[in-house]
């Protein structure tokens, strides 16, 4: 006697999944594959890449474009998963390059012992901070991380005890990090640290979201209120939320010190976490990849817009065009408004936009 083998019956009113849409949820590992190999690839990227993929300056510019990809995600838990608004960011991100740096030269510790105190640094600073920014809501809460975001701008460019090196920087000793991390000819395995903080961020961004803890954030930016009535203390909540996404700002300023060579204190000011906000925006908050292809987009933008700002064909241009093509925030800001206007919710929305028409000709 033989059994014949059933399908499980498909639930009324479902429709089968096509083997392409299977198929398509295999794209972010495809990607990853694409990402991880660029190193070893010589393709030519004209418009986008000054060079070959893999040369050092282009790996330099997809490093920086991923870096700022994670740190809009991570700065997206407290924007779009919390509903916190917050101007600080950047002074975590900071400590993260600054501790380590001043770790490795005035201490000379060896750089996983000052890459750990300098992520302990900006783990405490974030609990530290975040329990005070915390006890206001809605734009008081704003209003304390920009004060608290200026005081630390101040404090670098005064450099106290010449620990900052002011308005100039301080350069990471060269001598005291990892040889494999160092030099041109080591692009590469930079570019791979900054696709493995990508990968992390969205890794630990997405278990957050998925955890007990994600649906109390999500009730938190709907309603607060609500969240008290059930007998939970947002608070808390909250301050995890900071946390963590201070955590992950530090580590993407570990990296951020290895990719220049040194630690800046542009990423100090209110200015950096409002290019931050742009990119979120951009992107999509509150979606899953909309803040990281928001970050890659502004970061790359940033670089090659300038380029064209300064290029000979917008220098023969007439002057009532030259002037305004020739500032590259100029730039950047008409695309900003360009999408938000004509995508509201951004990037990651685009996808649904465009399947909407097709299904309802169906």
């Amino acid at each position: 006697m033989s059994t014949a083998t059933t399908s499980a019956p498909t639930p009324v009113g479902t429709a089968p999944e096509r083997p392409g849409v299977r198929l398509l949820r295999w794209w972010p590992a495809a990607v990853l594959a694409l990402l991880v190999s660029a190193p070893w690839s010589a393709l030519p990227v004209p418009g986008l890449l000054d060079g070959p993929l893999g040369s050092p300056g282009s790996l330099q510019l997809l490093a920086t474009c991923l870096l700022f990809g994670a740190l809009a995600t991570g700065y997206d838990l407290l924007l779009g998963r919390t509903g916190l608004l917050s101007f600080g960011h950047a002074l975590y991100f900071a400590t993260g390059s600054y501790a380590t740096n001043t770790f490795l030269l005035e201490a000379g510790l060896p750089f996983a012992l000052a890459a750990v105190l300098g992520l302990c640094s900006g783990i405490v600073l974030a609990l530290v901070l975040g329990s005070v920014s915390l006890r206001v809501t809605g734009i008081g809460f704003s209003m304390v991380t920009l004060a608290f975001a200026q005081a630390g701008s101040i404090l670098v460019s005064r450099d106290p005890g010449g620990l900052t090196g002011g308005e100039e920087g301080r350069a990471a000793p060269a001598e005291l990090l990892p040889s494999w991390l160092v030099g041109i000819d080591n692009t590469a395995n930079l570019y791979w640290i900054a696709l493995a903080y990508l990968v992390l961020t969205l890794g630990v961004v997405r278990w957050a979201v998925r955890s007990p803890t994600g649906r109390v954030w999500e009730g938190i930016k709907e309603n607060e209120r609500r969240v008290e009535v059930l007998g939970l203390r947002p608070y808390g909540f909250k301050l995890t939320a900071f946390v963590l996404a201070g955590a992950l700002a530090a580590v993407g300023g570990l990296v951020h010190l290895l990719l220049t060579g040194g630690s800046t204190p542009q990423t100090t000011t209110s200015d950096f976490t409002l290019s931050l906000l742009v990119m979120v925006v951009l992107g999509g908050s509150g979606t899953r990849w909309g803040p990281m292809v928001g970050g890659v987009l502004y970061t790359w933008a940033d670089h090659r817009l300038g380029d064209l700002a300064g290029s000979g064909a917008v220098a023969d241009l007439p002057a009532v065009l030259r002037v305004p093509l020739s500032q590259p925030l100029f730039l950047l800001g008409v695309l900003f408004v360009a999408v938000v206007h004509l995508l509201p919710g951004g990037l990651a929305r685009l996808p649904s936009r465009l399947r909407r028409p097709r299904e309802e000709n169906r």
